[in-house]
């Protein structure tokens, strides 16, 4: 039987479950992905503040005086490390769907007083960015959240720069996901039911338009889940833009 789920019952059903998030402070995963150095002087609430799966940063090599996009900003912590790193010549667009993480970014931004960042809503399949606008893009643990991710691929390649890279973690499947899985909306929440199958995902950045395409897995990703366990994992990936 073939999954019948509208795009905008699974973005609603996602805003909703990280509009909690957001309001709550509640961080799914607590921030054991980013050295301590990268956090030094960032105020607990933000350093702590964290719903990936890995250090998209790191993954992303940033150089002073580059444009970078990141792809589900959330509060924003990732922009705010990224900006240190490619100093005031530099900038980076976070996008988000969820006008309660926007919020929360935006009142960071003020009490860090960042001056390099800037926070956008929109979809990652729409992205609010002009063409050739980034050096880089990341992303952390979102992408697996949008209902229609060649699209997303396609949207990165748009704003990136010819010979622009993606430094993105994610969670990734070792197969299909089943027709249950698919359905529930608590597991598209919790990154597990849109997990993109791991041949796939490199087959539609290809597709999209990406070069030199790795996927390489960093570690189990189904935590309580059960029927999960060996199904879906965290991965780095990597690619540039032909």
């Amino acid at each position: 039987m073939e999954t019948f789920i509208q795009a905008d019952d699974i973005r609603s059903s996602v805003r909703d479950y990280y509009a909690d998030r957001a309001k709550t402070g509640a961080s799914c995963c607590g921030n054991t992905f980013h050295d301590a150095t990268l956090l030094e002087g960032l105020p607990d609430d933000i350093a702590g503040f964290t719903l990936g799966c890995g250090d998209a940063v790191s993954l992303a090599h940033l150089a002073p005086g580059e444009t970078v996009i990141d792809l589900g900003s959330g509060g924003g912590l990732e922009c705010f490390i990224a900006a240190r790193q490619v100093g005031p010549g530099g900038k980076v667009i976070g996008v988000d769907m969820t006008p309660e993480m926007l919020s929360k970014a935006w009142a960071n931004v003020a009490r860090l007083s960042v001056s390099n960042v800037d926070f956008r809503y929109g979809l990652l399949e729409a992205l609010p960015v002009p063409d050739g606008t980034a050096d880089v893009i990341m992303s952390n643990c979102v992408i697996n959240l949008s209902p229609d991710k060649p699209q997303v691929f396609r949207e990165m390649a748009r704003t990136l720069k010819s010979g622009g890279r993606i430094a993105v973690s994610d969670v990734v499947a070792s197969g299909e996901m089943t027709e249950t899985v698919k359905r529930d909306m608590v597991l598209w929440g919790g990154c597990y039911a849109g997990a993109l199958e791991q041949t796939v995902y490199v087959e539609e950045l290809t597709r999209a338009g990406f070069i030199d395409v790795r996927v390489e897995p960093k570690g189990d990703a189904s935590g309580p889940v059960e029927s999960l366990k060996g199904k879906v994992f965290s991965a780095a990936i990597t690619a540039r833009k032909a």
